[in-house]
C-alpha cells in the first residue's frame, strides 16, 4: 500500500482535499496502482516551529507581506 505524507503549514479544509485527491490520482497513474490503495496523510505545523533561512516560516512571511503590499 503506498503511502503518501505531506508536512506543511496551515492548510484550510478546501486545501487538504484537492490535495490529497491531486496527490492520489497523480500517483496512481504515474505508479499504476489502483487510487483506493493509497493513504495520504496531512501533518500541519505551526508556522513557528518551521525555518528557512535561519528564520521561522512565521516571520519570513511577515517580511514577504510586509515588501509585497
Amino acid at each position: 500500500m503506498p503511502y503518501i505524507t505531506v508536512e506543511s503549514g496551515k492548510l484550510t479544509k478546501d486545501q487538504k482535499e484537492k490535495l490529497i485527491e491531486r496527490l492520489t490520482e497523480v500517483s496512481s497513474e504515474i505508479m499504476n496502482i489502483p487510487s483506493q490503495f493509497f493513504l495520504t496523510t496531512i501533518k500541519e505545523l505551526p508556522d513557528e516551529n518551521i525555518g528557512i533561512g535561519g528564520k521561522t516560516i512565521e516571520k519570513n512571511k511577515k517580511a514577504y507581506f510586509a515588501e509585497n503590499k
